[in-house]
């Protein structure tokens, strides 16, 4: 807490409280600190008499700006000339956990393939700590653990754990935490897009109108229908239905159903001749 007392410098700083042998004036009078904007000195007098010098803290220190600080103490007398001794104070400041760990991304976006097999590597999270020490040891960890991705705690390295399916989840949104030694802690999210790989054959439906065709059946009979499903999506979820052969039937697209749950086609057969 700045305003407080560093310490009684003789006392605490093991240094020999300043003597002079002379008297009256020509004794010790004065202590003096070189310029410092975070210390300051207060000069006390003891029972007998006696001045020794205490350290003042000014203001807060932040090792992560200043980690050392060098100051200069003069003790002086009056006479004439006057006369005095220095000694120096070197200041080390000792770490607080007063920072806590930062992401190097806020959110970090991937895109991973459906068919990956287990173990691959998503990406890696990366969060930094100015302070040192144990203080600026960060562990990972997910905020809500899963069953599908796993994360080193020491490097931050998310791996899949098990086989993904476009058709099941087609993104996740993880929030993975950093936190330092001394508890601080940080979070980013993670959001991973999963892509749609053709890994579904169709799945054919097939719906006869007529248990079966006269030999007078009028050209243009419909006869059938037939139901088309992919689960994939985009161009792997589109399919096309052909009649292979001499044969006289027609068969005509009718129409797509396409929703972001499903998709399929409908197909009419036609007696030709």
């Amino acid at each position: 807490m700045f305003g407080s007392v560093v310490g009684n410098l003789a006392k605490d700083l093991r240094l020999k409280v300043a003597e002079d042998a002379d008297i009256g004036l020509n004794s010790l009078q004065t202590y003096k600190l070189s310029l410092s904007p975070s210390f300051s000195l207060i000069s006390k007098e003891k029972q007998d008499g006696g001045k020794y010098p205490e350290l003042v803290l000014e203001k807060p220190l932040d090792r992560e700006q200043q980690g050392y600080h060098r100051l200069v103490l003069t003790a002086s007398d009056r006479g004439d000339p006057p006369l005095n001794g220095t000694t120096e104070l070197r200041i080390q400041v000792t770490d607080a956990n007063d920072n806590p760990p930062v992401f190097s991304q806020d959110v970090y976006r991937v895109s991973l393939g459906e068919n990956v097999p287990p173990g691959t590597t998503v990406l890696q999270v990366s969060a930094t700590d100015q302070d040192e020490g144990v203080n600026s040891e960060i562990t990972y960890s997910f905020y809500r653990t899963g069953q599908v991705f796993g994360l080193n705690s020491k490097n931050g390295e998310i791996t899949t754990l098990n086989t993904l399916d476009f058709e099941e989840i087609k993104e996740y949104s993880i929030v993975v935490e950093g936190r330092d030694g001394g508890g601080l802690v940080a979070q980013c999210t993670v959001e991973i897009n999963i892509q749609d790989e053709n890994d579904n054959r169709p799945d054919v439906k097939f719906h006869s109108l007529v248990e079966m065709i006269l030999e007078n059946a009028v050209p243009g009979t419909l006869i059938a229908l037939i139901k088309i499903h992919d689960r994939d999506s985009g161009e792997n979820g589109e399919v096309t239905c052909r009649l292979e052969g001499e044969v006289p039937f027609q068969i005509i697209s009718s129409m797509l159903f396409a929703s972001p749950q499903k998709s399929f086609c409908r197909f009419l057969i036609f007696f030709l001749s």
